[in-house]
């Protein structure tokens, strides 16, 4: 059974850091690119950052770049977002994904930015 577990979110201050972990289980993690999404209150869900398998090469949002680092350890079949200097709108509940031909998404986290 694919399973994918968002966790690491929460309440922090403007300017604060958090880091989510996205723990993968039940297919061959270190085949497929894994994304990170959010969808904030009233608003369409949206990329915010993906790591492909190979190189570990990544992308990012124009709204997250600079801020959040996309990683993954393939040993211990996890991705992580590193968000630094948060706003408050980047809160959101984060979720993972596994893109095709997998393409299975997670249950999120919530992230809440307070000012």
């Amino acid at each position: 059974e694919v399973q994918l577990q968002a966790s690491g979110g929460g309440l922090v201050l403007s300017g604060g850091s958090l880091r989510l972990s996205c723990a993968a289980s039940g297919f061959d993690f270190d085949d497929f690119t894994i994304g990170w999404f959010r969808q904030a209150p009233g608003k369409e869900r949206e990329g915010v950052s993906c790591i492909r398998e190979r190189d570990g090469s990544s992308t990012y949002a124009d709204s997250v770049k600079g801020r959040f680092t996309v990683s993954r350890d393939n040993a211990k079949n996890t991705v992580y977002l590193q968000m630094s200097s948060l706003k408050p709108e980047d809160t959101a509940v984060y979720y993972c994904r596994t893109y095709p031909p997998l393409d299975y998404w997670g249950k999120g986290t919530l992230v809440t930015v307070s000012s």
